[in-house]
């Protein structure tokens, strides 16, 4: 049976593995939330959001993420029978990403599976949302490639988005599928097609997600932090 420490890179899903793209989202919908003294429950927000990001991506594969928030900013209010937002407040939410916060310990996490992998990151977002989460909440984090949706043309979970990170990773560093271990919480973005390319992942499963769950759980290591990871990995190789 294979240990953690048999791999050399790992391909990061960002939100909601690193950052707390839940909590962060929340966040940024409380204005118009406030404006029309509605209450919801997150489960609800996060459901009727997640529903709604994944429409407008199949739309619009290639519009970058900060303006595709915005777009869906007015389909969730109307969603939801609320006030049509301001263009101003809609793009606010699109800016948003780079405010979202880091999970706890996640910084130190990255610091220790670093001396053993190279990392990489594979995300849904946009390079200037990206940019802003690490130079903000990832506090300036070394990784060793970066891969966007913007740079891809598609979002997670399509398959081509894996099979430039592969593509990208045999020329730059040598390295095969075999030796890649997709790390993420997303059953739907990131476990599933990355099954379905034959690659190996990590579950990062932070209890209480409600964004990317699926009713079949496909992994080939499961915990519920980072931190738990790079314990692990720190024992086997001791």
């Amino acid at each position: 049976m294979s240990k953690l420490s048999d791999y050399c890179l790992l391909s990061f899903d960002v939100y909601g593995t690193l950052i707390d793209w839940e909590s962060g989202i929340l966040a940024a919908l409380q204005p118009i939330l406030n404006n029309n003294g509605r209450s919801f429950s997150r489960k609800e927000l996060l459901e009727v959001f997640h529903k709604l990001e994944r429409q407008q991506q199949d739309r619009t594969p290639d519009m970058p993420y900060s303006q595709l928030l915005s777009t869906v900013h007015p389909q969730f209010a109307a969603a939801l029978e609320l006030d049509r937002p301001t263009a101003e407040q809609s793009k606010e939410f699109g800016d948003s990403v780079g405010k979202w916060p880091a999970f706890p310990h996640t910084i130190d996490a990255l610091k220790r599976l670093s001396k053993h992998y190279k990392l990489l990151v594979l995300s849904n977002v946009d390079r200037v949302s990206f940019n802003a989460t690490n130079a903000g909440p990832l506090e300036g984090t070394h990784f060793d490639a970066i891969i966007t949706a913007q740079d891809v043309g598609s979002y997670k979970p399509h398959v081509h988005n894996f099979e430039y990170m592969l593509e990208h990773i045999e020329s730059k560093f040598g390295v095969g599928k075999d030796k890649v271990l997709q790390t993420a919480q997303s059953q739907i973005h990131d476990h599933h097609p990355a099954s379905a390319m034959g690659i190996k992942s990590v579950w990062i499963v932070r209890p209480g997600a409600t964004m990317g769950n699926a009713t079949e759980q496909i992994y080939d290591w499961k915990f519920d932090t980072l931190g738990d990871m790079a314990d692990t990995l720190e024992q086997e190789t001791a």
